[in-house]
C-alpha cells in the first residue's frame, strides 16, 4: 500500500503541463459566460473590472507562491493558515474553502443551462439544469472521469472558439459594426461612472479567476515545486486575466450598448450571433457547453472528494461523508448532495450565484496573504532588506485588497456568506469542545 501511495505521488509535472491544467481548470471562456453580468454591473467598463481583478490575484498568486515553498506538499488555504496562524482560524479558512466546492458546480450547471436556453429558447431553463445535473451526476457515480488529455482537448477548443471569437470581431469592426475601430479608450474609462460600480464589477470578475491556485495542491507530484508551482501560478493568472481583458475589450467594441441586450444572462451568445451569425453563435455555444460540462463534471467530483476527507477525518460526520460506494468506489452520498444543493440554480440568478461563490474565494485568498506574513515576518523573524517588502508589504496590499473586494460583492451574496461563517463558527464551537481542543487535521493524500 505504501508502495502505491509513493508511487501516485511521483515528481514528473513540469512547468507546461502545470500552466496547461490551470487554464484548463479556469475554463478561459467563462469569460462569455457572465460578460453580460458584468457589463450591467460596471455599466460596460468590463475590461476595467478585469484589470482590477487581474492585479488582486497576481498579488495573491505571489502569495501562494511564497507559501507553496515553505510547505512544499499537496495543500491549500487551509493548511497554510492552519500552520501559520491558528489551527482554528485555518479551519474557518477551510470551512470557506468547502463553501467553494459545494457550491461551484451549481454555479456551472447554470451558466451552462442559461446559455443552452438563449440558443434553444423554447425548451425552459429547469429542464437544463436538471439534465447537466443528472448526466454529471450519472458519469461521477461511476467513476468516470474526465482525463487530462480530454481535458487539454476541450481547452483547445476554448481557445479556438476564442481565436475566432477575436477573428469575427476584427471584421466586423473594420466593416463598420458597432465601434467601427479597433482603438478605444471607452471600454476601460467613462468618467460617469464611479469606481465603487467598478470594483463592485471587479469582485464578480474573479469569479474567471475561480481555479489559478489549483496546482498548487500538485505540490508533490512536481519537478522542484518551490520553483515551479509559485511561476505555474503567475502565468496562469498572467495568461488567463490577458484573455479576459481582451476579450471584453473587443466584445464592448462590437456591442457598446450592454442595455440593448435581450438577456444579460447570455448576452455572449447575442454577441456571437452579431459577429458570426448561426454559424458561428452554433459553434460559440458547443465551445461554451463543453468547458462548462467539463467544468462542472470535475467541480462536482473535487466538492465529493473533499466532503470524503472531512468525513473520513470525522470533520463532518463519518457515516454519511466517509460512506463510498464498494461497487465502484465512489463517494455516492456526497455526490447527491452536491446534486441536490446544484437544484437551488432553479431559484437563484448568474450574478448572486457568483459573488456568493467569490466570497468564499476572497476570504480564502485573503488569508494566503496574511499566511506569508505569519510564517515568515512573524514567525520566521524575516525582516530586514527586502523582505519587508516581500513576507510584509506586498502580502498586506494583497490580503488588503481582497478584503476590498469581498466588501464589494453583492449584498446578498455578503448576507449568505456571512450566514454560511456563522454556521463554520458555531460547527467549530462543538468540534472543538468549546475550543479546549485543536480542531481535526484534514489529509488528502490518502486518496490521491
Amino acid at each position: 500500500m505504501e508502495q502505491n501511495h509513493s508511487s501516485s505521488l511521483k515528481r514528473t509535472l513540469t512547468l507546461t503541463p502545470l500552466v496547461l491544467f490551470g487554464l484548463a481548470y479556469m475554463a478561459p471562456m467563462i469569460v462569455f459566460g457572465i460578460y453580460g453580468v458584468l457589463a450591467e454591473a460596471t455599466h460596460g467598463l468590463v475590461a476595467t473590472a478585469y484589470v482590477i481583478a487581474l492585479i488582486a490575484m497576481l498579488v495573491t498568486a505571489y502569495s501562494y507562491g511564497q507559501m507553496v515553498r515553505a510547505y512544499p506538499v499537496s495543500g491549500s488555504a487551509y493548511t497554510y493558515t492552519r500552520k501559520s496562524i491558528h489551527p482554528n482560524l485555518g479551519f474557518l479558512v477551510g470551512w470557506s474553502v468547502l463553501l467553494d466546492y459545494v457550491f461551484l458546480p451549481m454555479v456551472i450547471w447554470l451558466i451552462g443551462s442559461v446559455y443552452l436556453q438563449a440558443a434553444f429558447p423554447t425548451v425552459p431553463t429547469w429542464i437544463w439544469i436538471i439534465a447537466f445535473i443528472i448526466i454529471t451526476t450519472a458519469i461521477n457515480m461511476i467513476g468516470i472521469q474526465v482525463t487530462a488529455n480530454v481535458n487539454f482537448l476541450m481547452m483547445l477548443f476554448q481557445f479556438l472558439v476564442i481565436l475566432l471569437f477575436l477573428i469575427f470581431s476584427i471584421y466586423s469592426l473594420l466593416h463598420g459594426k458597432g465601434m467601427g475601430t479597433l482603438f478605444s479608450a471607452d471600454p476601460f474609462f467613462n468618467g460617469q461612472v464611479p469606481i465603487t460600480t467598478v470594483l463592485a464589477g471587479a469582485a464578480v470578475a474573479c469569479y474567471s479567476f475561480l481555479g489559478f491556485d489549483a496546482v498548487s495542491t500538485l505540490s508533490e507530484e512536481t519537478i522542484d515545486p518551490e520553483k515551479t508551482i509559485p511561476r505555474a501560478i503567475m502565468l496562469i493568472a498572467l495568461f488567463g486575466g490577458a484573455i479576459f481583458i481582451v476579450a471584453s475589450y473587443f466584445s464592448y467594441l462590437v456591442f457598446p450598448d450592454y442595455t440593448k441586450f435581450a438577456d444579460i444572462d447570455s448576452a455572449g451568445f447575442e454577441i456571437a450571433r452579431f459577429i458570426g451569425g448561426n454559424l458561428f453563435s452554433a459553434l460559440f455555444i458547443a465551445g461554451l457547453i463543453t468547458a462548462q460540462f467539463a467544468s462542472g463534471l470535475s467541480a462536482q467530483a473535487s466538492a465529493a472528494r473533499m466532503l470524503f476527507a472531512m468525513g473520513r477525518d470525522s470533520v463532518l460526520p463519518k457515516r454519511i461523508f466517509g460512506f463510498i460506494y464498494e461497487k465502484y468506489k465512489t463517494p455516492l452520498f456526497n455526490l447527491f448532495i452536491i446534486a441536490i444543493i446544484g437544484l437551488l440554480a432553479l431559484v437563484m440568478d448568474v450574478s448572486t450565484s457568483t459573488s456568493f461563490i467569490n466570497f468564499g474565494a476572497f476570504v480564502t485568498f485573503t488569508f494566503v496573504n496574511f499566511s506569508v506574513i505569519g510564517h515568515y515576518y512573524v514567525k520566521e523573524r524575516q525582516r530586514g532588506g527586502g523582505n519587508f517588502f516581500r513576507y510584509l508589504l506586498i502580502p498586506l496590499i494583497g490580503g488588503l485588497l481582497d478584503l476590498w473586494l469581498l466588501v464589494n460583492l453583492d449584498i446578498h451574496a455578503i448576507t449568505l456568506g456571512c450566514i454560511w461563517a456563522v454556521i463554520g463558527i458555531v460547527y467549530l464551537f462543538f468540534l472543538t469542545d468549546f475550543f479546549r481542543k485543536e480542531p481535526p487535521e484534514l489529509s488528502f493524500e490518502e486518496e490521491k
